[in-house]
């Protein structure tokens, strides 16, 4: 079922991705060569406690970290550990965090040093497409407006869109209806209403789109080695577009 925020959980909800906005800015000046992806997820972990809220990741159907920490062919759900960033990785932090009962999200690809051509060119226009997504957020429009734009100008510029993941409604539960597809037809699918809090999150490749789980049942990395970036705001859909929630 799909639910229309209140003005009151609106708030929480902003409250919610502002502590995600503001645990990304806080680990950003950590994200360098030598780091352990353990490291990171123990600061994120306490910087989030420490704003009164707790890590949405943590435990949410048995996932042992408080964020997912993607390194370079990892797309999604990366586990943290003993992994040391090196100079030239990407690394995605996906973070969660939940304030009195409603969630943020919000995903961010960061370099670490001095990244390739092809790892630029990966993370300029998947940040790009978040944005480009975003635009067809407002009433009347479609889940599949976001979905069309996004696959559009993904293949404008040569990049995979992964299709098995996608964005998703957000509020009381970190996953809510509806799902949110980086591909689609134009004007189909769910209308946006006014009051609808979605996450709105591409995840595009340099190489083929093509994925696979690893061993550890979370983790999925890309078929062909090839590196992957993740860009994600939680948003509400106000009366005249969306408002992102998981910024300042």
């Amino acid at each position: 079922m799909i639910t229309l925020k209140s003005p009151r959980e609106v708030d929480l909800m902003q409250i919610a991705g502002n502590i995600v906005y503001k645990t990304h800015q806080y680990l950003k000046p950590y994200i360098k060569a030598g780091i352990t992806t353990q490291e990171i997820d123990d600061l994120a972990d306490k910087y989030i406690r420490s704003q009164d809220a707790i890590p949405s990741c943590k435990n949410y159907q048995g996932y042992p970290a408080a964020i997912c920490i993607s390194v370079n062919d990892e797309v999604v759900h990366g586990i943290a550990g003993p992994r040391k960033l090196k100079n030239g990785d990407i690394v995605t932090l996906d973070i969660c965090a939940c304030y009195k009962g409603y969630h943020g999200d919000s995903a961010w690809s960061y370099p670490v040093g001095q990244i390739d051509e092809e790892k630029s060119h990966l993370m300029k226009y998947t940040e790009e497409a978040l944005y480009v997504g975003l635009n067809q957020v407002k009433p009347g429009n479609r889940i599949g407006d976001i979905g069309s734009a996004i696959s559009k100008f993904a293949k404008e510029h040569n990049l995979g869109v992964v299709k098995e993941l996608c964005g998703h409604g957000i509020g009381q539960e970190l996953h809510e209806e509806p799902n949110v597809p980086n591909y689609g037809i134009a004007n189909t699918g769910v209308r946006l209403k006014e009051g609808m809090t979605i996450a709105v999150e591409p995840m595009l490749t340099a190489g083929s789109p093509s994925v696979e789980m690893l061993d550890d049942d979370w983790t999925v990395v890309t078929k062909d080695g090839h590196p992957a970036a993740h860009f994600e705001h939680t948003v509400v859909v106000t009366k005249d577009g969306y408002k992102i929630l998981t910024g300042e």
